[in-house]
């Protein structure tokens, strides 16, 4: 026979399994699909300055006046920063939190597509002193590029030759990809250990193709080298070639060119750009480059709002 104390516990054990059977719903509900956002959309600082005399503004002057236009983040771009201490790094770190706006990539430039040895030693280890600021800044990702051949000694004049030079005199443009391939090998090891995923982008010189680009990226082989997808730099029939990239891709530079751009411009279809990433599930960044002629004030809040609502779902 079952004790006092028995019956009395095996009583409450019952009582507890009826109550939560009455609290839970006669059938639990699937759950429901999760609203798709939109990519978030960040702006370069570049977007502010342009390389035009006498317009270089403050990195944190660019972060406060990103936050205050609604950009939900901001790409830095190393040329246009006043120091490289680490206070001034930390710094720009706070502005960026006390703001809301998160600094979320890293444009730099380097060039391996030289003859001289020392030179691409000399750009390998620029590469690697800017992961270490990306890294010190938080930053997730930085752009880095090919290199042009140098042939073209005018910037004006390889604009009007839509990007393409010749190669130097004897070399192949085969042992030209070597030179680059090594050199962003030497540099994932220490990409991985500062968090920052390199992004090569779409750019002059041997990145003035997708083949070009995705033939370094697949050739180095890493997590950590993946592709910066700039729209504006396929001059011709761009949408094939971006969507080449697009299953690549960990940072997106999306041009815009209100007033008419300096060199060219563009007319890009947002929309369409948006739903082809949008088939390759690229969640990432989106981060407006400002090339044209207008006043920013006007063309950089115009910018995002074509931006918002191409890769708003």
């Amino acid at each position: 026979m079952p004790t006092r104390r028995a019956l009395l516990a095996s009583s409450a054990l019952a009582t507890l399994a009826a109550g939560r059977a009455l609290a839970q719903p006669a059938t639990t509900p699937a759950p429901s699909p999760g609203r798709v956002r939109g990519n978030p959309i960040a702006v370069s600082t570049y977007s502010f300055w342009r390389f035009n005399e006498g317009m270089r503004l403050p990195i944190d002057d660019c972060i406060r006046r990103a936050s205050a236009m609604g950009f939900d983040g901001v790409e830095i771009l190393h040329r246009q920063m006043d120091g490289e201490d680490n206070a001034t790094l930390q710094r720009l770190k706070q502005v960026s939190l006390l703001e809301g706006c998160p600094l979320v990539g890293f444009s730099i430039h380097q060039g391996f597509v030289n003859t001289d040895p020392a030179e691409r030693k000399k750009n390998i280890e620029h590469t690697k002193h800017c992961l270490e600021l990306a890294g010190a800044m938080g930053i997730p990702t930085m752009r880095v590029n090919t290199g042009r051949w140098g042939t073209t000694k005018d910037f004006d004049q390889l604009m009007r030759d839509r990007g393409v030079e010749p190669p130097i005199p004897g070399v192949a443009e085969d042992e030209a990809f070597t030179w680059v391939i090594d050199a962003l090998a030497q540099c994932t090891d220490l990409a991985a250990r500062c968090g920052v995923t390199m992004g090569l982008e779409n750019h002059w010189g041997l990145g003035l193709t997708p083949q070009g680009v995705l033939r370094i990226v697949n050739a180095v082989n890493s997590p950590w080298l993946r592709c910066t997808l700039d729209t504006g730099n396929f001059l011709e029939d761009p949408y094939d070639r971006l969507e080449l990239m697009a299953p690549h891709t960990c940072f997106v530079q999306a041009k815009t060119y209100f007033g008419g751009g300096k060199w060219y411009t563009l007319d890009l279809d947002y929309p369409r750009i948006a739903a082809m990433l949008r088939r390759h599930h690229y969640r990432g960044w989106i981060s407006l480059e400002f090339e044209g002629m207008e006043d920013w004030q006007t063309a950089i809040p115009r910018s995002l709002d074509l931006l918002r609502s191409s890769f708003t779902s």
